[in-house]
This record gives structure tokens, sequence and C-alpha cells, in this order.
């Protein structure tokens, strides 16, 4: 296979940020959400992902949880995630803005503790958080047991779910970091969700270089400086060259 061409090369920069979303994790067989075989087009969101929908049937929800959970669990990072990982190691000011809930990035990463804490936009399959008192705790039990807290209350998956707001904490270390950043690289999505869609501009407004990975265009792909189109992993080595 040829090696694909590539305007950016890593090496020629300091400050990386990449923002990932299920595109990416897709190469390791994890289903996007609203393309071909996505979740959403078989599950209905308003049963198994809104607040609404735990408060009517909460172990419903978890059941469906437990089954991506379970799911999840049996996937390693792919080859794209490794040279993600490797960068954060190589060049510490590497940094990881990702909308996706797997914990793939961290598995990459491994023992080693980034300079920059993976920002997870959407939260973590791998937390749960106590639905009367917000406390948070790691858990990666599968089935997730127990699935009440000690105060009585049931602990929810601690992440974003349709109609829920997105931590304000999150959006700030973003911001942060996309504004000192001097390349933006963007991984399989679709960058319509806030803040994705606003990721680039704030990024070339500091002067970075914004580049888009994708298997093809999307709705934010002219906001990029450099449009590459193809298999995540192959562009991402060719760029590690």
């Amino acid at each position: 296979m040829s090696t694909p061409d590539v305007p950016v090369r890593f090496a020629d920069f300091q400050r990386i940020v990449f923002f990932t979303g299920a595109g990416l994790s897709a190469e390791s067989g994890i289903p996007t959400y609203r393309g071909k075989g996505g979740i959403w087009t078989e599950y209905n969101y308003e049963d198994y992902a809104c607040q609404r929908a735990f408060e009517r049937n909460p172990n419903k929800v978890w059941d469906f949880h437990d089954k991506r959970r379970g799911f999840v669990a049996e996937r390693e990072p792919n080859q794209g995630h490794s040279i993600i990982a490797e960068l954060q190691r190589s060049h510490p000011d590497t940094a990881v803005i990702t909308q996706n809930i797997d914990g793939l990035h961290g598995l990459a990463v491994g023992d080693t503790e980034p300079k920059h804490p993976i920002v997870e936009l959407h939260g973590s399959l791998w937390r749960v958080r106590c639905d009367a008192e917000g406390t948070v705790r790691p858990d990666r039990s599968v089935p997730m047991s127990p699935r009440t807290c000690s105060c009585g209350a049931y602990f929810r998956p601690d992440i974003v779910w349709f109609e829920d707001m997105l931590d304000s904490r999150n959006i700030a270390r973003a911001h942060e970091l996309l504004q000192r950043c001097d390349l933006l690289v963007s991984v399989g999505t679709s960058g319509v969700v806030y803040p994705a869609a606003d990721m680039p501009r704030i990024a070339m407004s500091r002067g970075a270089v914004t580049v888009e990975i994708n298997l093809e265009d999307t709705p934010v792909s002219s906001s990029y400086q450099h449009r590459l189109r193809g298999k995540a992993s192959d562009i991402l080595a060719a760029m590690s060259i």
C-alpha cells in the first residue's frame, strides 16, 4: 500500500492538539453514531440516552449501557490511537480533545501520565456518577454493579447524553489548548456539534495550522486549511514520517 501524500508533518510542530471523534474508534470496530450501521439508526436515544429515559426506567438504560460497555471492553486502541499516544510521550505539549467516550485514548497512553490530561468532552463510559449527589468514580465492571450509590440513588454513566449540557470546565480547557496550539488535527469527526464547529476558527485566530482527516467531506471541511481524505491511521502514520 502506498503512503498517502500529506502536506503537514508532526515533526515541524511543538504544540499539537488532536480533536478526535467516532471515526477514529471505528478502526477499532466501534460503530459510529449516525452513519451507516450507527448506534442511533438501531436505537432511539429518547429511550436509552437522555435523563428523561433514565428517570423513567434506569434499569432499561443501564441494560443498554452495559451492552455497550461489554462491547467496548473487548476492543483495543488501533494504530491511530497509538500514533497519537506516542506523540503525547515524545512531544509533551501534545494534547487530545475527544468526543469519544470509549476510553481508548487512555488505554493507548497506558501508565504514562501525559502533560495535558485528555479532555473528554462527552465524558467516559468507564466512570459513573451518583444521580443525587453528583459524586463521580471510575468503574470498569461489566455488567456495572452495584447500580445504586450508598445514598440509595442510582448511578448513571458519567457521559453527556442528549439534552445534557457539556461540562463548562472541559469547554474552558479545550479553548485554552486551542488558543496555544500551533497545529490542530481533527480526526474522524463531523465537527457539527458545539463546540467542535468553532475549533478551527479558534486555532487559526492564533496562527495555528489546521488539518481535517476524514473519509469524506463534512459540513465544516471548508473551515480547515488542509483536508485529507482516507483511513485515519494511514494518514496519521504518513504525517509521522
